[in-house]
């Protein structure tokens, strides 16, 4: 199976690398290309795959494409090869855009599974969630299983589901580095010095966070074991509550998932310009 990228960015790269470590796939039948040639060239010296000049000979050379490029550049991508797409499995990383829209891009010509990823895919910590569109196949599902799964963790959706994702794993990495630069500023304020305080707070969420996927346990019954009864945790918690925490987290969730979907009407209304 020969598989191509569009977009040699920092997704790909990270997928790119986790394909060839997990031993499933080879360098020889891997492809990629960028509008930045400078980029592929790197990233097949880096990791031995083939690049291509444009997208047109990639999807030409390729059983499944693998389109990871901007959500605004992604739909314009996929006209531009749509003839060469014929029968092909596109895999698209773009977020907010639709599998309907992909396959009006793509002419109906190929078929389409639609992914969200996030970033910790970089250190093979990653958690993403992938629907299926029309004709998707058992090997088609199975081979985005293989490339997800090899940098994290994969789940199938229904594509319903998918903005809520983008809104919760999708954009959560960003929300948990804003908790530990918040915890290591405490630590400062209170006297530690700024490294150390880094440290402590980045191996005190990885920590708590292996907690909760080792043990199976619920994150609450997690937190009363470490709260005390008249005890430090107790306290900070209390602060924590009167600050509205857990309706911020509630909060960032819903608004990214809001703007997944807006994202998502933009595009099928560009796709289908003065109406269905």
């Amino acid at each position: 199976m020969k598989t191509g990228f569009i977009g040699c960015g920092k997704m790909a790269t990270a997928l790119i690398q986790g394909m060839l470590g997990s031993g499933a796939f080879s360098a020889d039948e891997t492809f990629a290309c960028d509008v930045v040639h400078e980029a592929v060239e790197t990233l097949a010296d880096t990791c031995g795959i083939r690049a291509l000049p444009d997208a047109g000979a990639l999807v030409s050379q390729v059983d499944a494409v693998l389109l990871c490029v901007k959500p605004q550049d992604a739909l314009a991508v996929v006209r531009s090869v749509n003839d060469a797409l014929a029968g092909k499995l596109l895999i698209s990383i773009a977020a907010g855009i639709g599998i309907e829209s992909l396959n009006a891009a793509a002419g109906g010509r190929a078929r389409v599974i639609r992914v969200m990823p996030n970033t910790p895919a970089l250190v093979h910590k990653g958690a993403a969630a992938y629907a299926c569109g029309p004709g998707v196949t058992g090997e088609d599902t199975e081979l985005a299983e293989k490339i997800f799964s090899s940098v994290g963790l994969a789940f199938q959706v229904r594509e319903s589901l998918l903005d809520a994702v983008t809104g919760l794993s999708g954009s959560g990495p960003a929300y948990v580095y804003l908790v530990i630069e918040s915890l290591a500023d405490g630590g400062v304020r209170m006297g530690l010095p700024r490294d150390l305080a880094l440290q402590l707070a980045a191996q005190t969420v990885l920590g708590a966070a292996q907690m909760v996927t080792q043990t199976a346990m619920h994150p609450a019954l997690l937190k009363d074991m470490v709260a005390s009864p008249g005890g430090t945790t107790m306290a900070g918690l209390e602060q924590l509550e009167r600050c509205g925490v857990r309706a911020a987290f509630l909060g960032a969730v819903r608004a990214a998932t809001e703007k997944s979907i807006e994202l998502g009407e933009t595009a099928l209304e560009a796709t289908h310009p003065g109406g269905a």
